[in-house]
């Protein structure tokens, strides 16, 4: 039985579900979500003559994490005909740099000794912004764009039929849309994978975080002020990321047990693990707040399917996994990418863009399971000593880079080098159980204190 339930062909059962249906504004694709992942499939898919609608919950700007963008980006960047704009907008990021508070060890990831030459630097932006401006470019490319709309209820298409969605919009607005296929780019709302209860949560990675903005944060030297830092703490980690305006956005993450142990408010919790961290509270001494303090729940996640008879999900809206890495939004992007030209072979023909989808569901869940190693261990003294010193050996130091600029796609180019990684992972995993520790970029072993 399709995880939809009983939503049948109108020629057989005439849907009931919604009153009015048979006045639905009718279009080719209606996409749930202006975030990243939906305005980028809503702007190419008009940029092939398709009736695409797109439906924001609400208004541009809004305010959202996940500011630290990756090279690989760019491309994507360029196809959509925004790189200037972003750039403008944007801090240079040259690259990222891990430091750890139990050796006071640092380390810079220059994206430029990558593998991947033709794309070696991305940019820090003010999400708020930058959201605006794929939505606008999506409007400008010929989408039909809604903001202050929720979609409430959604029936897929099934056979001949066309979906039915509704949505409400500004003072209670009710409209009814006929699509030929649903986009679900709602981000972690996963409107439809919530509504046919097919969300798989992911104990093992399972966080949260407590982030804000800042002003007079100390920055690090010249070579790296545009770096993201990410400070390995006692508890979990940090990001320190540059923004516009001289502004500092600054988060901790942590496991659920260790934001369930908090006493006292968020602030306190979230101040407390400033002062905690050697590395992080040098860098916040003349630090004055820019925002209010704000936690957020990163409970790692995954759709059983991405795709069934009549829709697709994409970006956050199908998977969620922890943002050390800063993937979210490539992920979503390169979604959205992959999203329209899916939805394309979809509206010529649904059983070919189906089994598309499938195919390109299969890649992304290996780009998450790629990700998703590290992330699983970076709170692993082993693999924690092996980021702060990283070798060389069969490429792998250039493999990470590689890793850390969003190069998750199935090559040996970038393969090898992060399975060699791997493997050196083991070994001195095995090693360390035995009372021995790896220290120093040759991967020397010496005895644990």
């Amino acid at each position: 039985m399709s995880p939809l339930g009983d939503f049948h062909s109108s020629a057989e059962h005439p849907r009931t579900t919604f009153d009015g249906a048979h006045n639905a504004e009718t279009c080719d694709v209606l996409i749930i979500g202006g975030g990243p992942g939906g305005s980028t499939a809503a702007t190419l898919i008009a940029d092939e003559g398709k009736d695409v609608v797109l439906l924001e919950k609400d208004a541009h700007p809004r305010f959202h994490i996940g500011e630290s963008l990756l090279p690989r980006n760019l491309p994507i960047f360029e196809r959509l005909g925004i790189l200037e704009e972003v750039a403008k907008m944007g801090v240079l990021k040259p690259g990222a740099k891990f430091v750890s508070d139990e050796t006071g060890m640092s380390v810079e990831f220059d994206f430029a000794k990558g593998l991947d030459h033709e794309y070696t630097h991305s940019f820090q932006v003010e999400r708020a912004s930058f959201d605006r401006v794929l939505f606008a470019n999506a409007r400008r490319r010929g989408a039909r764009t809604y903001e202050h709309t929720t979609v409430t209820d959604a029936a897929p298409a099934v056979g001949q039929s066309r979906a039915v969605v509704m949505a409400r919009g500004p003072n209670g607005k009710q409209f009814v849309f006929a699509p030929k296929l649903v986009v679900d780019a709602s981000g972690r709302d996963a409107f439809l994978a919530s509504k046919f209860h097919l969300t798989q949560a992911n104990k093992r990675e399972s966080t949260a975080a407590a982030f804000a903005h800042f002003r007079n944060v100390q920055y690090p030297a010249e070579k790296t002020a545009g770096y993201i830092s990410v400070h390995l703490a006692k508890e979990g980690w940090f990001w320190m990321i540059p923004l516009p305006g001289d502004i500092t956005s600054v988060g901790f993450v942590g496991s659920q047990a260790v934001f369930k142990s908090r006493r006292g408010s968020l602030p306190d919790f979230f101040f407390e693990k400033v002062r905690n961290s050697p590395s992080v509270s040098v860098r916040m001494k003349l630090a004055e707040l820019a925002s209010e303090v704000t936690a957020a729940g990163n409970y790692s996640y995954c759709a059983r399917s991405s795709c069934g008879e009549g829709y697709l999900m994409i970006g956050d809206a199908f998977a969620f996994i922890d943002p050390v890495f800063s993937t979210g939004v490539l992920l979503a992007m390169t979604a959205g990418e992959v999203g329209a030209q899916i939805a394309i072979r979809w509206l010529d023909d649904p059983k070919a863009g189906l089994a598309m989808a499938r195919r390109a569901e299969r890649r992304m869940r290996n780009s998450m399971d790629k990700l998703g190693w590290f992330i699983h261990r970076i709170n692993h003294p082993v693999l924690r000593d092996m980021f702060m010193a990283p070798s060389d050996r069969f490429q792998m130091r250039a493999g990470l880079v590689s890793l850390l600029a969003g190069n998750v796609q199935p090559d040996w180019r970038y393969l090898a080098p992060l399975t060699a990684f791997k493997c050196m992972f083991y070994m001195l995993s095995f090693a360390h159980y035995f009372g021995f520790r790896p220290l120093g970029p040759a991967g020397v072993e010496i005895p644990a204190e």
